[in-house]
């Protein structure tokens, strides 16, 4: 079943106009936070049938208002909804009742607290980044989990979010709102060592590449990387493996020395940018020539090999721009019997 929508987010005095659904029975959105809006009636156009609908579950008349996208949702099996998104700044009129639930003005900062839809949180996103006229195909299984998020043809990358002794909440979130709202989530680090006649061990740095959301051009881990909605801890770790260096990996050869908390605030490039990790630490001891490495360009610029004591000191005095965690550095070198 194919269906035609319309839902329109109304703001004034950096808050939106938000509809709590609670009133209708058998409601998809039962209990969700959603903006005003409906299905198109026979014959109109997507702005006629958003101006409609608010004014139906409003008492408003807008008179300033912008297209902002095309949502594409994909609902279990059999439904497809097609929506488009708008916001309004200006309106006129007498508010009344909503037979479809309460309506309430929530400051925007206030958002990400309420009960939303997964996907919602994303298109929030892109409007508080002033995103383009964009496309965004959203797929729900039928428990109502995120499945899949394609932007403008370009898949997002999906995260399960965990309590923290690592185990699954059950909630799925995009990248850039997990980021946003500072939600737990996996990664795996994967430290290259070698010995050497001074500390004891050389620790391979990567260089981030300059085009990186966060953090470019400091020195870093290895390799590390998130770990996917749906994947398992090694796999993520011999996949980031491959593809930032290049490096095929049997899963013994990886040593899990421990795992990290990593929590931060900070922003780049004006957007807002909140780590929180449940990072699982690992080691490899075998031999790298990193002159036959082959880098992932989007990723790393560069590597080289530091003396783990000097790195210590350079990580201490921020010698050098990184962005390594100092708490797994040291567990690094108690594993490898430095410290």
């Amino acid at each position: 079943m194919n269906k035609l929508t319309t839902l329109c987010y109304i703001e004034k005095d950096n808050k939106y106009l938000m509809l709590h659904r609670i009133k209708k029975e058998n409601d998809i959105n039962h209990d969700k936070w959603i903006g005003v809006g409906g299905k198109f009636e026979w014959g109109e156009s997507p702005e006629e049938c958003m101006l409609r609908e608010v004014w139906e579950e409003t008492g408003y008349t807008l008179t300033s208002w912008q297209y902002r996208g095309i949502i594409t949702f994909v609902l279990g099996e059999d439904t497809v909804e097609y929506m488009s998104l708008f916001t309004a700044d200006g309106f006129e009129g007498t508010p009344i009742d909503c037979n479809e639930g309460v309506l309430e003005w929530v400051e925007k900062d206030q958002i990400p607290e309420l009960n939303l839809w997964e996907g919602d949180r994303i298109f929030f996103r892109l409007l508080e980044e002033q995103k383009e006229f964009f496309s965004l195909k959203l797929v729900y299984n039928k428990q109502d989990i995120l499945e899949q998020a394609v932007l403008d043809a370009k898949e997002l990358e999906l995260f399960d979010i965990l309590n923290e002794d690592g185990s699954k909440t059950g909630v799925v979130k995009e990248r850039g709102v997990a980021h946003r709202e500072g939600a737990l989530h996996g990664t795996v680090h994967i430290w290259i060592v070698r010995e050497n006649d001074k500390s004891g061990y050389d620790v391979l740095l990567q260089k981030r590449s300059d085009n990186k959301d966060s953090y470019p051009g400091c020195y870093d881990i290895s390799s590390a990387g998130h770990i996917s909605a749906g994947d398992g801890v090694m796999e993520s770790a011999l996949r980031e493996f491959e593809e930032e260096l290049g490096l095929s990996a049997q899963p013994e050869q990886l040593e899990l020395f421990g795992t990290t908390l990593v929590k931060f605030g900070t922003t780049f490039a004006g957007k807002i940018f909140r780590d929180n990790e449940f990072s699982n630490d690992f080691v490899y001891r075998q031999p790298v020539d990193i002159g036959k490495l082959k880098l992932q360009e989007s990723e790393v610029a560069e590597v080289c090999w530091m003396d783990y004591e000097e790195c210590r000191e350079k990580i201490a005095d921020v010698e050098i721009p990184n962005c390594i965690n100092p708490e797994e550095f040291e567990k690094l070198g108690s594993y490898l019997g430095i410290c």
